[in-house]
């Protein structure tokens, strides 16, 4: 038995993904690349902005908008009528599988499911969540200098940088480690011993 394993339907905004970069195997789209991810699964919330149906050609396209961009979605054969319910207007989950066709970038569903129009905040503010925080440059700043003086204070044996995240605790380690590093480059700063610093007076 074949052990089949599923992508991840990674949650996106439609205008990353339509800014990703679009990765062939020969002539056939094998997935996007956005970052260190390779896309070719979806979860998107959106609304549905248009609708075009065909019964003769057993045929559904959605178009879904996230207000960062806009995708169709196309719907064939069986799959019609289980999907014929979504209208335009309609907020909408939907997981699927990223296609590619005549350049155009699109979606075959495997779920289509209505929201409350609450829904696509809420998917906003997951994403606001994960937004890196931008921090004022003056604060960076005053924050470098407080390093090295707590640096230079502590001689003459150093100090390890674990006692300076202690020292620091209200700012995020990230900062700190990023100007620890900077210090070290810049040659304000040295390491006798691993995790331990000295100033460079």
């Amino acid at each position: 038995m074949v052990d089949y394993k599923r992508h991840i339907a990674y949650k996106l905004k439609i205008g990353d993904v339509l800014q990703g970069k679009r990765i062939f195997d020969a002539d056939k789209f094998s997935f996007i690349e956005l970052g260190d991810k390779k896309i070719n699964r979806i979860n998107f919330v959106a609304n549905v902005v248009d609708r075009y149906s065909s019964v003769e050609k057993s045929y559904i396209s959605l178009t879904i908008d996230d207000a960062s961009g806009q995708i169709r979605i196309k719907i064939f054969g069986d799959d019609v009528n289980k999907f014929s319910d979504i209208s335009q207007g309609d907020s909408v989950l939907v997981i699927g599988l990223i296609r590619v066709y005549n350049d155009e970038l699109y979606i075959t569903p495997e779920i289509i499911k209505k929201k409350d129009p609450k829904y696509l905040l809420v998917r906003k503010l997951e994403f606001d969540k994960f937004k890196p925080k931008k921090v004022d440059k003056e604060v960076i700043l005053a924050l470098a200098d407080k390093i090295i003086d707590k640096i230079k204070n502590s001689e003459p044996n150093g100090i390890g940088s674990d006692k300076l995240m202690e020292e620091f605790k209200e700012v995020e380690s990230s900062l700190i480690n990023q100007e620890i590093k900077k210090a070290l480059e810049d040659g304000i700063i040295y390491e006798p011993r691993p995790g331990i610093v000295r100033y460079l007076g």
